[in-house]
């Protein structure tokens, strides 16, 4: 009977949203609110200390380096915005029943992980100079090319669902369409990050085969590349990344999955599920590249033959390097020139 009453009163508070703004954990039950459960408290405020720590880290290893710029912007736009989530949810924990706190959380969560797959897509195009371009199926540049304007993309996607759905909610009105143009974003990133990683295992394959077949003349023997192997640091950040793209799949794999129910599906009445394949993984993904970023990872590499123009720094120092050759050699026949006139004049 308590149940049936339960359940009555949840539906009733559901079907008339001007009566969710009187609503309190005292006079509604606590499915009726946004959220379907009690949102935790600790969990959401251990997960803003564990972002604003990781966004500080980015943040000052930026400062101290002045390397991997665009890196450092995406991570730390999505960090933010991490930040901007947890505090949704911590501001819900005191209404539950509130539209601000519970919108806030759904478009900034959402969308967040976004900026994070585009700096990964970003460091891509470094490794596999420091490996050779020979080992890569496509050009280095094309990597940046082909998954930077995808994650746009599904940015833009991500972004404005969650502007409809917030403004559809606001007005009362149902979030669904919103809701499925984010979740159509989302879709979209898993598919690019989906490519993106049976590239990255290509490359690793190839890389493998032609070592296997020509020892270290398969890869680059451009002196800060050969170090740059060499060193643990690079290993550690080739790790890094594996598993913050790996974390960055995983979560969006199953935010599809939980949006694509919609705001009242089953995946999302699971407060577990949530910090445990939202929470945790992004965290993971941010403290991985905190602990290896590439601006002191890579270091000269991020700003030499593998980062941004790099084509064109390539071809001015080969043209300067012709210039030079070319006024040694005139200034070589000019001096023979007048070698042998003075031996004439002898």
């Amino acid at each position: 009977m308590t149940s049936s009453l339960t359940s009555a009163l949840s539906l009733l508070a559901r079907g008339h949203h001007h009566d969710l703004s009187q609503c309190t954990i005292d006079t509604c039950p606590i499915d009726s609110s946004y959220y379907y459960y009690r949102v935790s408290l600790a969990a959401n405020a251990t997960f803003i200390a564990l972002f604003s720590i990781s966004l500080i880290a980015y943040v000052l290893t930026y400062a101290l380096t002045r390397r991997a710029a665009a890196f450092s912007f995406a991570m730390v736009c999505g960090v933010i915005l991490e930040v901007l989530g947890y505090a949704g949810r911590l501001a819900s924990w005191h209404n539950q029943w509130s539209q601000t706190g519970f919108l806030m959380q759904i478009v900034c969560l959402t969308i967040a992980p976004a900026f994070m797959s585009g700096g990964i897509y970003l460091c891509l195009r470094r490794i596999v100079y420091a490996f050779g371009p020979e080992n890569s199926r496509i050009k280095p540049e094309a990597y940046t090319r082909i998954f930077i304007p995808c994650d746009i993309l599904s940015l833009l996607l991500q972004a404005a669902g969650g502007g409809l759905a917030s403004s559809e909610s606001t007005a009362n009105k149902s979030p669904d369409t919103g809701d499925n143009i984010m979740v159509a974003g989302l879709a979209f990133q898993v598919l690019t990050l989906l490519i993106f990683m049976l590239l990255c295992a290509d490359f690793a394959l190839r890389t493998y085969q032609r070592y296997k077949a020509l020892g270290e003349s398969a890869f680059d023997q451009n002196p800060l590349f050969v170090t740059l192997r060499e060193g643990w640091r690079f290993r550690g950040f080739l790790c890094a990344l594996a598993l913050a793209t790996i974390c960055i799949f995983w979560r969006s794999v199953y935010r599809v999955a939980e949006l694509a129910e919609g705001w009242s599906g089953n995946l999302i009445r699971h407060q577990w599920l949530f910090v445990g394949f939202e929470g945790v993984m992004v965290i993971v993904a941010c403290f991985a590249l905190n602990a290896f970023n590439p601006a002191f990872t890579i270091q000269e590499a991020m700003t030499g033959l593998g980062g941004l123009g790099s084509k064109k720094k390539m071809r001015k120092q080969e043209m300067e390097r012709e210039r030079g050759e070319k006024l040694e050699g005139a200034v070589a026949a000019r001096s023979a020139s007048g070698s042998a006139s003075d031996n004439e004049g002898r």
